[in-house]
């Protein structure tokens, strides 16, 4: 088999299977590293390739943390190179599988997403050829383990990548730090190992990234999260004042709290950037009173004003605040998406990229910004629970209005229809 143009780390990736591979005997490949290094992209070639030079009437499971992140990530990405290579890739959309035929050979491809833990009762029952794991780390152990229990076939193989995680993940220790006990290749990969990604846009995200993030997603390290969430928010000109004349939308986020304190922010849309030009905040505590959810929703009218807001997102523990807001009527309300950790590095990059800016004139944010810390403890992976409410608040409105409840940050796909070649 013979693909190019790709780096020598690429081609590691494409034909370890391969016969006459010193790595043939491996059962499983690992590939982690750093973002936008081309791993996804060849690990999907490179697993529909060895389906078919070793199997035929097989059945293969591709899995990532949702359906759609399947789809997006790996599967819309090679459909088009697997055709001009001459294989014939039929989709079932709803039945959530490709049949991918070539030159009399034909193997099913079924497409799984292991959100939680209770996703792995998705693939019990089906017997598979190998299993490809696009993004492991971010799913769940029960069905990651449940996934490779289904390959009972003979010379059945293991497909794992992902982006670095806490060096306490499951993952990390279970198959990284045991590749050899477990016969598996373990590649790391860095953004110098993707050909096709130019110096300008390389430096892009290597700019996008600081402190823990830049370790994990641009150095490919598995490193505990320390210090300030967000460290490049001490800058002089981290904030800005609010601009002057009409805005093209508004939005508001809500971090609910009765003994714990409230922040909910009103963001304005302008140019294609989201700017938090004000806020409320309200600590319980401090104030020596608790308010309820309708002095609460009293507070987010006074909060927008006359202002027609299209959509407010609220923390989706608060059930009976968003039912308040529901029941009146003049908002559209959105249970907020709450993944912590992955919801922190989308706001890190929407910030450093000026999607979104924070007005001076919300202190309480400016406050939070400047408390707001990594927990130490060994085997922590969240920020301390202190001075995280306005935190929280902005962190659903980036993950829920402004990238629209999207389960992975970044879609990349290089095209290389035209530079394919597969040789068998």
């Amino acid at each position: 088999m013979k693909l190019e143009p790709f780096s020598k780390k690429q081609m590691q990736l494409l034909t370890w299977w391969s016969e006459g591979s010193i790595y043939s005997g491996y059962d499983a490949i690992i590939c982690d590293g750093a973002v936008r290094s081309g791993k996804t992209f060849c690990m999907g070639i490179s697993f529909v390739l060895w389906a078919f030079y070793r199997h035929r009437d097989a059945s293969f499971a591709i899995c990532a943390k949702t359906i759609r992140s399947v789809r997006r990530n790996v599967t819309t990405p090679i459909i088009p190179v697997l055709k001009g290579m001459g294989f014939t890739v039929r989709e079932n959309i709803s039945s959530n599988y490709l049949q991918i035929s070539y030159k009399g050979r034909e193997n099913t491809f079924y497409l799984f997403g292991g959100k939680d833990e209770s996703s792995a009762s998705l693939i019990q029952g089906i017997t598979l050829s190998g299993v490809m794991l696009d993004e492991v780390a971010l799913m769940p152990r029960s069905f990651v383990e449940q996934a490779l229990a289904r390959c009972s076939k003979e010379g059945s193989k293991f497909w794992f990548n992902c982006n670095p995680e806490h060096p306490a993940h499951w993952f990390y220790l279970e198959w990284i730090k045991k590749s050899r006990e477990k016969n598996a290749l373990y590649l790391q990969f860095l953004m110098d190992d993707n050909p096709a990604l130019s110096e300008k846009v390389r430096k892009r995200y290597e700019n996008l990234y600081s402190g823990t993030f830049y370790r994990r997603f641009v150095k490919g390290e598995w490193t505990a999260a320390s210090g300030a969430v967000y460290p490049f928010m001490d800058r002089e000109d981290a904030f800005c004042e609010v601009p002057k004349g009409e805005f093209e939308d508004y939005a508001v986020s809500c971090d609910y709290g009765t003994v714990n304190p409230a922040s909910f922010g009103l963001w304005g849309l302008k140019s294609d950037v989201w700017y938090r030009i004000d806020e409320y905040y309200y600590n319980s505590k401090k104030e020596g009173m608790q308010r309820t959810d309708e002095e609460h929703y009293e507070a987010l009218l006074g909060l927008v004003g006359d202002r027609t807001v299209s959509r407010v997102t609220v923390d989706p523990s608060a059930a009976s605040f968003i039912e308040v807001i529901r029941r009146h009527g003049r908002f559209q309300v959105l249970p907020a998406e709450n993944s912590v950790t992955d919801g922190i590095r989308r706001v890190s990059a929407a910030l450093k990229e000026g999607r979104v800016k924070i007005c001076e004139n919300c202190r309480d944010s400016v406050r939070e910004f400047s408390l707001y810390r990594w927990d130490d403890r060994e085997g922590a992976e969240a920020p301390i629970k202190e001075n995280d409410h306005a935190m929280d608040d902005i962190r659903y409105f980036v993950t829920t209005i402004l990238y629209g409840g999207e389960d992975s940050f970044f879609a990349f796909a290089a095209d290389r229809r035209k530079s394919c070649e597969a040789i068998f």
